[in-house]
């Protein structure tokens, strides 16, 4: 990748967010933005949604950046990520979209923690993102970032999407007061995010790249 203006010029000339969840989409969109590239969706190409039965988040990234590329024959990037609570053993987990069921409601996977956590005292909990490359010629290469911070019950704020208004993570924009990522805007959530850092590795590597 090399610098052209104010953007970072990618090798590839299509790139594919593999992913049919709209508020990640737009947060990973966003990321992109300054990286000269034309970029699709999984949604905008009607690809269908791969069949994640990977046991931890790089498989299941891997899964869906690899599959993505072979329907698409364009480089992806996708995005695995989840809560993960400490009380619970590390759930949701992988399983983080499951618990919303099929029609993807959050509120209904909100309120099976709400239920879960009734008779818990810690409250730790981390967001985990790891995003997978897959080049045109299938080549791919992970990226992995952490979000350490607490859970929120009853959930605070509508900004966001998922479990953004349950969980408050440990980088926050005001000094006296916690929020959730349904109270922080977003474009604070974007810069100091789990995804965030994951991209940003995506980002020095791609920029080194020979």
């Amino acid at each position: 990748m090399a610098l052209n203006g104010n953007f970072l010029t990618f090798k590839e000339k299509k790139l594919v967010v593999a992913t049919h969840n709209n508020g990640k989409l737009t947060e990973i969109k966003n990321l992109l933005k300054d990286i000269e590239v034309e970029v699709f969706s999984s949604t905008g190409l009607n690809l269908p949604i791969p069949k994640e039965n990977g046991s931890t988040f790089e498989e299941n990234a891997i899964i869906k950046s690899s599959q993505t590329t072979i329907q698409s024959g364009y480089a992806s990037i996708s995005d695995d990520s989840g809560l993960m609570i400490d009380a619970l053993n590390g759930a949701p987990g992988i399983y983080s979209a499951d618990w919303a069921g099929d029609d993807r409601d959050f509120n209904k996977a909100i309120k099976k923690i709400e239920y879960l956590m009734r008779d818990k005292n810690d409250f730790s909990a981390k967001m985990i993102c790891v995003l997978c490359l897959t080049w045109s010629d299938k080549r791919f290469k992970l990226f992995r970032g952490e979000m350490k911070g607490k859970i929120q019950l009853p959930p605070r704020g509508t900004k966001g999407f998922g479990y953004d208004p349950i969980f408050i993570p440990s980088i926050q924009p005001l000094d006296n007061k916690l929020l959730t990522y349904g109270e922080i805007e977003p474009e604070f959530k974007n810069l100091n995010s789990h995804r965030n850092f994951a991209f940003n590795k995506l980002l020095d590597y791609i920029t080194d790249e020979r």
